[in-house]
């Protein structure tokens, strides 16, 4: 009896161009990696400079101890705190990234958010004076706020109230801030008492390093170097060693993950909202405030990042619309909560994630590539502590200067548009705080709009936030 032999389906696809549809995007298996491990290269610097801020926040023990961590010898190095917030920026990098890649499919990568960081510890920690442990009370109920209005479709609804301007006034301000940041904890720029701020002595060594490390920095950027980031910072930490910066004792390459307990489920709700101080009423304003920024900020980082991405890329489907955005937004939501229950300020998706889109990475593969090296990285933690400000000051001034790009986009042709516009760049710099730029753009754009017969260009959601604000100024001056 004859049997004719199957001939085998040359069109059969494997498990990952199922899954992930690699053929209907033009994609394979190799670009989407490669693709990956760019966008990690890329934006890697994250888990050495989130430590390094939420640090002076007080999350490391001298925050807990005072002196007495000083004493007891306790150093960046080894303390449990800043290992734990480490593996924190890690493992929820890791999940907002895996849930990108596994339920939106999409190219894009999600880690604790530059400038929300920065939030996180010199507005709500240093500035209005809450501890950490409240602070991260504040991203959970963001990060739950996040869920319900993505969820509900609210979201996508507060994104089309907001004027273009004032998203890209937003953008550039953060970067105009987080520079500030940088140059500041590099010893470049110093406080003064007769101009407010001044260049640093150029004799010190902090301020040497800094300007070296940007300077090896923008070499790598302007060369196009993949990772040039992270390798400046590697590079300004060598640097760093002679100039008596860098210690390296009690160093170790490959190390066990560092322990979560010190700042795993480290909430204070009581703290938080005030109790036993002002009460809840006196404290409302104040969280409102911070939650607000939080989820602000976060919105309008996600979206710039989907968009713009997505439009360079060609990702958008028939209506102009990034594909999949409802769920892009929801692993983003999931993300930031997941991370307050881990120990670390608001995650979001990440502009580096062009670098991967760039490199050919169309699909979730590219996502799932970067969550995998995100999970590999926190067994290099002993690396971490090592890296000093002076190493990461450079990162912050280059993000800076790639975020206030977004100016450029500003119609400063139009008086209207400009001015909240200018006030939300100049003041989040000039009065050291994201909250106040943000707060100055949304409550002149309707006042010039409606003072020139424009208020219907105001979507009503921008008045009630501009309301919001400005109880915040009167009733917490």
């Amino acid at each position: 009896m004859y049997v004719e032999k199957t001939k085998p389906n040359k069109t059969q696809k494997t498990f990952l161009d199922s899954f992930f549809h690699l053929s209907e995007n033009g994609t394979n298996v190799k670009t989407e990696v490669l693709a990956g491990i760019t966008t990690f290269i890329t934006m890697a610097y994250i888990i050495f400079i989130n430590p390094n801020i939420l640090m002076q926040a007080g999350m490391n023990m001298k925050g807990l101890m005072g002196d007495a961590a000083v004493k007891a010898g306790i150093s960046a190095i080894n303390d449990p705190i800043v290992a734990s917030v480490f593996t924190a920026t890690c493992i929820a990098a890791a999940v907002g990234t895996l849930v990108m890649a596994l339920y939106a499919n999409l190219p894009f990568a999600q880690a604790p958010g530059m400038g929300l960081n920065a939030f996180f510890t010199y507005t709500v920690c240093l500035t209005l004076g809450y501890t950490w442990q409240q602070a991260l009370a504040a991203v959970l109920v963001s990060g739950i706020l996040f869920i319900i209005i993505t969820v509900t479709s609210i979201r996508e609804k507060i994104v089309d109230a907001i004027p273009q301007n004032l998203k890209f006034a937003i953008s550039g301000g953060i970067g105009l801030y987080i520079a500030l940041i940088g140059l500041k904890g590099g010893g470049v720029v110093v406080a003064n008492p007769s101009t407010l701020v001044s260049f640093g002595s150029f004799t010190s060594p902090h301020a040497l390093v800094t300007i070296i490390g940007i300077a090896i920095t923008a070499i790598l950027m302007a060369r196009q170097v993949k990772g040039s980031i992270l390798i400046g910072i590697i590079l300004t930490t060598i640097v760093g060693i002679p100039f008596g910066i860098t210690h390296l004792e009690g160093i170790k390459l490959i190390s066990a993950p560092p322990s979560l307990a010190p700042t795993f489920f480290a909430f204070d709700f009581k703290g938080l909202l005030g109790l036993g101080k002002a009460g809840i009423f006196g404290a409302f304003t104040s969280i409102i405030m911070v939650i607000i920024t939080f989820s602000l900020v976060d919105l309008f980082d996600t979206i710039g990042t989907l968009v713009g991405t997505a439009q360079k890329a060609k990702m958008l489907d028939a209506d102009g619309k990034v594909k999949n955005m409802h769920k892009a937004l929801l692993s983003d939501a999931v993300a930031t909560t997941v991370g307050s229950f881990l120990g670390t300020s608001t995650v979001v998706t990440y502009v580096e994630s062009t670098s991967g889109v760039s490199q050919g990475g169309r699909t979730g593969l590219t996502s799932l590539t970067t969550g995998i090296m995100f999970i590999l990285a926190i067994f290099f933690s002993g690396i971490v502590g090592i890296v000093p400000a002076e190493a990461t000051a450079p990162a912050l001034v280059i993000v800076g200067v790639l975020m206030i790009g977004a100016v450029k986009n500003i119609n400063f042709d139009d008086f209207t548009e400009a001015l909240p516009a200018f006030l939300t760049i100049a003041l989040m710099s000039f009065s050291y705080s994201i909250a106040n730029g943000i707060a100055a753009g949304m409550i002149f754009y309707p006042i010039v709009k409606i003072t020139t017969g424009k208020y219907k260009e105001v979507h009503p959601i921008i008045y009630v936030l501009a309301i919001l604000f400005i109880l915040r100024f009167v009733l917490m001056p």
